[in-house]
């Protein structure tokens, strides 16, 4: 198989392949770093490959799982692989070498993904956008000036780059869909609780934080879900399961939907007006399809819900960086940590008790009150952000002229309509429904009922078939080599 063929598969495209033994997975991983090697040097997404696992992977039998011998890529943050590192693109943990597997990650692999590399994140995955003093800038595949999309930016253009079909990616605050949006691809935040954070950890950011992946198609979305989202031993709670699997919903009946649409953000950021109008074709094509679709929109104390989030965040990150320090042999200072990654540990030893409760408070009555105003739509249509890719450096890490809290602030400017969602729970899907005239990624996100994955894969399969976007290749990729 040549690079320019392989690239052109999605992850079931190619375990299709393995099954009637057409190729190997040995040749797919090393087409994979073959791919690494051309388009990497100029997207800066991948930080780390494992070549030496090509040569113990079987040319014989297929291996087992859904996607059978498929090359896969772990973000630099979040689930870890025992004896690899995870460096969460810091300077303090600069060398760090995890101790265990993650349930996550065995279940990559029971799933038959070949773990082939780390992708990149901004440090402690604070950002919008994928730079580190650690590794660099990772850039869009689109145009090599602007962002991939934070904080599973590598993982998102190593996928858009054609080095892999699929990559893990995590979202606290919008990490998945924001660099879906940015790099035309479809980037799930499942529900709450439905991919399990053990054995390290109950949940993250107190049940804000998710993991799953960013893909080139639906089916692969929910042929991963499938794997990954069994409760696993000892985790504190167990959500809706779904009816059937996942992958059944790709290509069933829609149904008739009740959608809500709004390109009016609950902050105080404007949505440029080509965004607002594919937003608005969008909500016309799904009318079309036979849905009921109406404009409306969210009111949230937008302040209070920002100056809770960053609670959550920041409590108890100032005692987790100095138990990093220790372990590291290293001081938290600015020659290990960037500026704001900095303030934020400053901002956390401010941090009592009462600010924890304060925080909670607020997050409890923005998810009832969304929840209510959500009560009588199946959906809600929004754009994934509310501008283009911008360019490199505008939500750098490494800047001194705001605190956390404003750079909190900064990063929201584009893409206010995602985190909300994180804090509500409720499952969010980015799909790349629409191009700019200058030829950029734009996405549009659907967010659904809680445990509701369901109908947000049957929507997002019948909006694929309507929209393709299989074709839309950037000038950065594997195929063009």
């Amino acid at each position: 198989m040549k690079l320019e063929e392989y690239a052109q598969y999605d992850g079931l495209g190619l375990a299709e392949l393995v099954r009637r033994r057409e190729v190997c997975s040995s040749e797919l991983a090393q087409l994979a770093l073959s791919a690494v090697e051309k388009v990497n040097p100029q997207i800066n997404a991948v930080i780390e490959t494992y070549p030496e696992r090509v040569t113990v992977l079987s040319d014989g039998a297929p291996s087992l799982g859904p996607f059978a011998g498929v090359p896969f890529l772990l973000k630099d943050l979040g689930a870890t692989e025992q004896g690899k590192k995870q460096e969460c693109g810091s300077r303090l943990l600069r060398g760090r070498v995890a101790r265990h597997d993650s349930y996550l990650t065995a279940s990559f692999r029971l799933a038959g993904l070949t773990l082939l590399g780390r992708t990149a994140t901004p440090e402690f995955a604070l950002s919008s956008s994928t730079e580190s003093v650690l590794t660099g800038a990772t850039r869009n595949p689109w145009d090599l000036t602007l962002m991939a999309g934070g904080s599973s930016g590598g993982s998102a253009a190593a996928v858009a780059a054609g080095i892999v079909p699929l990559a893990h990616a995590s979202d606290g605050a919008g990490s998945i869909r924001i660099p879906a949006g940015a790099c035309g691809l479809v980037g799930l935040k499942p529900s709450r609780g439905r991919v399990t954070h053990g054995p390290r950890a109950a949940e993250g950011l107190g049940g804000m934080d998710v993991e799953l992946a960013v893909t080139r198609s639906v089916r692969d979305t929910a042929t991963l879900l499938d794997a990954v989202s069994q409760p696993a031993v000892g985790d504190p709670f167990v959500i809706v399961q779904p009816q059937r699997p996942y992958l059944q919903e790709v290509g069933a009946p829609v149904g008739f939907l009740r959608i809500a649409f709004t390109t009016t953000p609950w902050a105080p950021y404007p949505v440029i007006p080509e965004i607002a109008d594919a937003t608005r074709r969008i909500a016309a094509l799904c009318e079309g399809m036979g849905h009921r679709v109406e404009a409306a929109s969210l009111t949230v104390a937008y302040d209070d819900l920002m100056q809770a989030s960053c609670i959550l965040w920041a409590f108890g990150y100032d005692a987790a960086l100095d138990t990093y320090a220790s372990q590291m042999g290293r001081r938290v200072s600015e020659e290990t940590l960037e500026p704001v990654t900095l303030s934020l540990y400053r901002y956390a030893k401010t941090l009592r008790p009462t600010d924890l409760v304060w925080a909670d408070g607020v997050l409890n009555r923005t998810r009832r009150e969304t929840g209510r105003l959500l009560q009588s739509y199946n959906l809600l249509l929004t754009p994934t952000l509310t501008m283009l890719p911008q360019p490199i450096g505008r939500y750098s890490q490494n800047v001194t002229d705001v605190d956390f809290l404003g750079f909190f602030r900064r990063c929201d400017e584009i893409a206010p309509f995602v985190q909300l969602f994180n804090v509500t729970g409720q499952p969010a899907i980015s799909v790349p429904l629409c191009q700019s005239e200058g030829g950029l990624p734009i996405g549009m996100q659907f967010v659904a009922h809680f445990g509701d994955e369901a109908t947000l894969i049957r929507l997002a399969s019948a909006l694929e078939e309507a929209i393709p976007w299989k074709d839309r290749i950037p000038p950065v990729h594997s195929s063009r080599f």
